[in-house]
């Protein structure tokens, strides 16, 4: 059993400890306010949707699975329409809401689901497809819902009426979004935007293949240089999102909100993986309906059972709600992670679902 927590271990310690080290340089002043700011900005508009795009552009659908991948977009919503129950009886403050439902079906697929997925592949080569097919549907319709989430209960700027001959003052308001302004997170969102534009370049792939029956242009060989630059961002990515988010950490700030810090971790390391990788084995078993075996499960675990997306507090952080929440769901979720996938890894090994 050493080796399944040492498994585990070496998944999630590589997060935390860039959360550690971007918490060290802000204690020492080594970053500035406006550094982080600009970080997550950057993070946010560029670094996250490149990476997104490289991804599903490298994304191979060979093996395509609509029963799995229906499967996994359903439970994720089911997820989502719980989490929402939850978070508005939670907490009152709007901005808190939306960082909690995201919590609750947003994981962090993008960043550790390959490492982790082939960590309990036991040398079954398939793993690898399928979670880059997952991948390929999950993370955007993560995101989609996430801009749900977070638009409805985001921070909206009302003018107050003036007196003749002054300027009118601006004040908060959060909640009742629209569903314009929802239409518009999603449209607008840099996320969103980069898996598009992936999926575009994945569906003229397709086109060329099936009426050419063969490749006739890709980054990979004809744009050698820019496919390059654009790996290398991917690569850069995730340790910097990590090393931002450790700078805005403050244990100071779980005083205050440890209810939403219980609830969220609760729902992420907890129940998303039960409703998720459980339900997954009861249908197996028990129906026709879905058929999973050693070479999904691995992709399972990833996907329901990891820590809350890094992305989400980058997120909550552009989109007006509650950045420092967002932060610590993200650590602590990733550290109450590493007991989780130890024990969801053990059943399922007992189970014969895994090969580790």
């Amino acid at each position: 059993m050493s080796h399944i927590i040492l498994t585990a271990v070496n998944a999630i310690a590589p997060i935390i400890l860039l959360i550690l080290l971007g918490y060290v340089l802000k204690r020492i002043k080594f970053f500035s306010g406006d550094f982080l700011k600009a970080g997550n900005k950057l993070v946010f508009k560029v670094l996250l949707p490149v990476m997104l795009f490289v991804n599903i552009y490298d994304s191979d659908w060979s093996d395509f699975r609509w029963d799995l991948i229906l499967y996994c977009l359903i439970v994720v919503l089911l997820i989502f329409s719980l989490g929402l129950i939850t978070c508005v009886a939670t907490t009152k403050k709007a901005e808190r809401r939306g960082v909690i439902l995201q919590c609750t079906f947003r994981s962090n697929f993008a960043i550790i689901g390959t490492s982790l997925a082939q960590s309990l592949a036991g040398g079954n080569e398939l793993v690898k497809g399928t979670v880059a097919l997952l991948q390929a549907f999950s993370i955007p319709f993560f995101n989609i819902l996430a801009v749900i989430a977070l638009t409805v209960f985001a921070e909206k700027e009302t003018a107050e009426p003036a007196a003749e001959g002054e300027e009118g003052v601006k004040t908060a308001r959060r909640g009742g979004s629209g569903i314009k302004n929802v239409l518009k997170g999603i449209v607008t969102n840099p996320l969103i935007i980069g898996v598009a534009i992936g999926l575009c370049f994945l569906g003229v792939r397709s086109a060329e293949t099936a009426i050419f029956h063969r490749t006739v242009f890709t980054l990979k060989d004809n744009l050698t240089f820019v496919y390059k630059a654009l790996s290398q961002i991917k690569d850069v990515t995730s340790p910097f999102a990590l090393i931002v988010l450790g700078g805005q950490f403050q244990f100071s700030a779980a005083k205050g909100m440890l209810k939403e810090i219980l609830v969220g971790t609760g729902w992420r390391i907890i129940l998303a993986p039960l409703i998720g990788i459980g339900c997954a084995a009861l249908l197996s078993a028990y129906t026709d309906l879905f058929t999973f075996g050693v070479a999904e499960y691995p992709a399972l675990v990833a996907l329901f059972g990891s820590p809350v997306a890094v992305s989400s507090a980058i997120m909550a952080a552009e989109m007006k709600s509650d950045e420092q929440l967002a932060t610590q769901l993200v650590v602590w979720t990733s550290v109450g992670s590493i007991v989780t996938i130890f024990v969801t890894v053990c059943i399922l090994m007992y189970a014969g679902l895994l090969a580790v």
